[in-house]
């Protein structure tokens, strides 16, 4: 099947055929799982971090808190077992959020006719309004794009949710654009844009010529159904997008964390204080777009840098590639769209990074 059409093989006729029950028990589902998160978690700790302003602080090397102290006289091995733990442990809820909510999404999309339109942008859009409201970081978006790409959702509107979720929520661009002079951070948001309307829709149509492969998805259609089958097949169903988000999702997780914490453990720790090179750009650029950092840590951490006289060439760069994409997202992408989607969209996200800290280096 071409990744230009639907995921699942089933008439539209079917889906629209007395599934509204099924539809209506999914959006409660997912209502549940967002509002809870959202209301008791999420905005709440984007509130607090935007309140405290240029007084907000980071603890851990790639967390804002830190469940163990991790200092550089330790042996290697004990401070990347230390920073894996920290990560974990930060990023428990979200991960939680994402591992619920992610197959919530799957089981509601699954049961719609259409999840995407004949429009690459328009699919990139409806992508971006799918992400914005969501508040999680690129680690945890990236289950709910599994969940979302077996749906039937496109290339581009995956990719666009998972580029929107950590950097367009309107508290983390409020934060950049007071933290930051208005040209930073509108160069900023350019790379974000370019990534989702241009990026996306490209590599979207490259992937499209060349791959033919069907689109795992575990949800079943239901044509007909009364309340009691409808709550019956949505929980079957998903229980079933659980496990299909989970089985991948969770051990990535988990080598995600040690490979961050050993890329952030290894770099020397005074790489940043070296003047600006070419060089050192394209460095932070590859080391930014690895490393899988919480929600709204790219702004806290750039700002710090800038406070502390990195050069501006290297605030840009990093403000411009962490928290966008990381390791994480890389593995989850392989795993469910393909590897040369997931290593491509590792090199734009670099490569925008690079050449906004070449524009900062330039123009000062």
């Amino acid at each position: 099947m071409s990744a230009s059409t639907s995921a699942l093989e089933f008439s539209p006729s079917l889906a629209k055929a007395s599934n509204w029950r099924s539809q209506a028990i999914a959006i409660v589902l997912m209502a549940a799982i967002a509002g809870i998160f959202w209301v008791d978690s999420r905005y709440p700790s984007l509130l607090k971090k935007y309140n405290a302003g240029a007084h907000v602080k980071a603890v851990g090397a790639i967390t804002f808190d830190a469940v163990y102290q991790v200092d550089r006289s330790m042996p290697l091995t004990q401070r990347v077992w230390r920073t894996s733990v920290n990560w974990l442990s930060a990023n428990r809820i979200g991960m939680t959020f994402a591992f619920c909510f992610g197959p919530a999404a799957l089981t509601f999309l699954a049961l719609l006719a259409r999840r995407r339109t004949k429009s690459r942008h328009l699919n990139a859009l409806i992508g971006t309004l799918t992400g914005i409201p969501l508040a999680v970081c690129a680690n945890c978006v990236a289950p709910i794009g599994r969940g979302l790409y077996a749906s039937g959702m496109s290339t581009e509107s995956v990719l666009a949710a998972m580029f929107s979720s950590p950097t367009l929520n309107i508290v983390v661009l409020a934060m950049t654009f007071a933290l930051f002079p208005l040209s930073v951070a509108l160069l900023k948001l350019s790379t974000v844009l370019l990534l989702i309307f241009g990026f996306g829709p490209f590599i979207a149509a490259r992937q499209a010529a060349s791959s033919d492969a069907p689109v795992e998805c575990p949800i079943e259609i239901a044509v007909a159904e009364t309340w009691g089958q409808a709550l019956r097949r949505t929980l079957l169903g998903y229980v079933k997008s659980f496990w299909y988000v989970f089985r991948v999702g969770f051990p990535l997780m988990l080598l995600g964390a040690l490979l961050g914490a050993l890329m952030i453990e290894a770099l020397p720790q005074q790489t940043l204080n070296a003047p600006a090179t070419l060089g050192g750009i394209v460095l932070v650029s590859l080391v930014g777009a690895f490393l899988p950092v919480p929600m709204a840590f790219d702004v806290v951490i750039a700002y710090i840098a800038m406070t502390r006289g990195v050069p501006l060439p290297y605030v840009v760069t990093i403000l411009c590639t962490l928290g966008i994409y990381s390791i994480y997202s890389l593995s989850v992408v392989g795993k469910t769209i393909s590897w040369k989607v997931a290593t491509a969209t590792y090199a734009a996200v670099a490569f925008l990074g690079t050449l906004a800290g070449i524009a900062a280096r330039a123009f000062g």
